[in-house]
């Protein structure tokens, strides 16, 4: 067991996907209160008691696996379910797959957006870190069904289609 699982272990305790304080650590981190405060999606840690901000999801899966991986993943999308089997190790790239549309999506569609210029609906996404474009298509139907493909293809575990797996 490593010292920061250890430590962690010390202070928090793990009921289905939040932590609880196990110890008094001044007024308001209390023994059996929820630890961290939401910021920015994720619930966040702050204690000089583990070297500053921490992220719960973090914290958790060092609890459990002894150490932390380059980037965690939400599986279902949702930054604040962190039960432990909704989370796993990704790349920043795979973690940037497993998003829904952006809100400035103009198709409704992930990785669809329509193209003035040639008036058809266009499908690109990210492969291997640069935008591969998988053509203009005049359905919107069949744009989708091309992007959710290419998805699957490129992305695999870590696609997501568009919506939130909540």
């Amino acid at each position: 067991m490593s010292e920061l699982q250890q430590r962690l272990n010390e202070l928090f305790e793990y009921k289905d996907g939040e932590l609880f304080w196990k110890v008094d650590r001044g007024a308001v981190k209390c023994k059996g209160k929820k630890a961290g405060a939401v910021n920015q999606g994720y619930r966040i840690i702050n204690s000089a008691a583990i070297g500053g901000y921490m992220p719960v999801h973090r914290v958790i899966w060092v609890m459990h696996n002894g150490d932390a991986p380059e980037c965690l993943d939400h599986i279902n999308g949702n930054k604040l379910d962190n039960r432990i089997e909704n989370l796993r190790p990704a790349t920043r790239s795979q973690n940037g797959f497993n998003i829904t549309a952006m809100t400035t999506n103009n198709s409704g569609a992930k990785n669809v957006s329509w193209r003035g210029d040639t008036n058809k609906w266009r499908v690109t996404l990210m492969v291997s870190g640069n935008k591969m474009s998988f053509g203009h298509y005049d359905d919107l139907e069949l744009a989708e069904l091309v992007a959710h493909e290419a998805r699957c293809k490129y992305h695999g575990e870590f696609a997501n289609h568009g919506v939130s797996n909540v």
